[in-house]
C-alpha cells in the first residue's frame, strides 16, 4: 500500500513517475493506492488526468478533510459527518477578515478556509484568537505561505488512520510519501515513511526516526528508493 501526496511527491519528476509505476508492475503484489493532497477534489482529478496518474483506491482531498473511495470514487459519508460536526467556516472567515496579513484563498469547497499568510507572528496571532473565541479548529501552515484551517479532528494523518481502520488495513505492507509541512503527521505515525529528496525545509526539521526514511532522490525516485529500503522482498 502506498499512501502519497501528490504535488512535489508522487508527481513532479516524470521519469522517476514512471520509473515507479514500471517497478510495481513488476511485483508479483498488487500495490493498493491512497492519495493524500491538499488540493480540492476536481483540481485532484483533474492532474490524476493531466499526470495520466493510476486512479487510486481512496482518493484524500482538501488536506485530509474529505474522502473518497473505491471504483467509481464515491464520498466517505462518515468521514463527512465527523468532520462537519463541529465545523465553523463562517465563524473562522469573519475572524480572519480582522487580521490584514491573511489574505483568503479562492477555493470552491466549505471544508477548509484557507489563506496565504507569508507572517508567523500573524498565523500564531489568528491561532490564538480562534482559540479565545473557543472555535474547534486543526491549524496547518507549510511552505511559509498556506495556511489552512480544518475541521478538529481532521488533516492528512487523521485521515489516513481512518481509512487504514475502515479497511483493517494495519498489518498491509504500507509506506508513506511527502515533501511538505502539511504531510508531517501522517510521516510521524510510526508507519513506514518517506521525505522525498527535494522536501520542504519544514519538514527536515523533523526529529531522526527509524521509520522516516529521507531519500536522496526527489520525487517518485525518492519513493522507489524508500520502497526497496523498507519491503525489500
Amino acid at each position: 500500500m502506498l499512501a502519497t501526496d501528490l504535488d512535489g511527491t508522487l508527481v513532479g519528476d516524470r521519469k522517476g513517475l514512471d520509473g515507479l509505476l514500471e517497478f510495481y508492475n513488476k511485483q508479483k503484489f498488487t500495490v493498493s493506492l491512497i492519495y493524500i493532497t491538499g488540493r480540492h477534489y476536481q483540481s485532484a482529478l483533474s492532474l490524476i488526468q493531466e499526470e495520466n496518474l493510476p486512479v487510486p483506491d481512496v482518493l484524500v482531498t482538501d488536506v485530509g478533510t474529505e474522502i473518497h473511495i473505491g471504483a467509481p470514487l464515491k464520498k466517505d459519508l462518515e468521514w463527512e459527518n465527523k468532520m462537519l460536526g463541529q465545523w465553523q467556516p463562517e465563524a473562522i472567515d469573519g475572524l480572519a477578515a480582522t487580521f490584514e496579513g491573511l489574505q483568503k484563498q479562492d477555493l470552491p469547497v466549505t471544508n477548509r478556509c484557507s489563506y496565504y499568510a507569508e507572517d508567523i507572528k500573524i498565523v500564531e496571532a489568528f491561532e490564538n484568537s480562534l482559540t479565545e473565541a473557543g472555535i474547534p479548529h486543526r491549524l496547518i501552515y507549510s511552505g511559509g505561505r498556506d495556511l489552512d484551517i480544518l475541521p478538529a479532528g481532521s488533516g492528512k494523518g487523521s485521515a489516513l488512520e481512518y481509512i487504514l481502520d475502515k479497511f483493517s488495513a494495519r498489518e498491509a505492507k504500507i509506506l508513506v510519501a511527502g515533501d511538505s509541512g502539511n504531510d508531517k503527521e501522517m510521516l510521524t505515525l510510526g508507519h513506514p515513511s518517506v521525505m522525498v529528496g527535494n522536501a520542504q525545509p519544514e519538514l527536515l526539521e523533523c526529529p531522526e526516526s527509524k521509520m522516516i526514511f529521507r531519500a536522496s532522490k526527489a520525487c517518485a525516485g525518492g519513493i522507489q528508493e524508500a520502497w526497496t529500503h523498507f519491503h525489500p522482498e
